[in-house]
């Protein structure tokens, strides 16, 4: 048998607007958008995993001074 729990929160009027419109827009009541952010929520870990390093890449020295537009013109152009 499953029980439900029946609780009174406050929340913000333009959060509730939100939730009202995502809840429409996936089509499916309040409590089960909001028990759904929840049970996601909760179960998260607590500590997410390291991410990887970004890939660093070495260009080699720079073609032009970005400072010097007519430079940076003629490198463009190929002048």
């Amino acid at each position: 048998m499953v029980f439900h729990m029946k609780t009174t929160l406050v929340i913000d009027d333009q959060i509730m607007i939100r939730l009202r419109e995502e809840a429409a827009r996936q089509k499916r009541t309040l409590s089960s958008l909001v028990e759904g952010a929840l049970r996601r929520m909760l179960e998260a870990p607590e500590n997410p995993p390291d991410l990887p390093p970004l890939p660093v890449f070495h260009g080699g020295r720079p073609l032009v001074d970005v400072a010097d537009r007519e430079a940076l013109y003629r490198a463009m152009e190929g002048r």
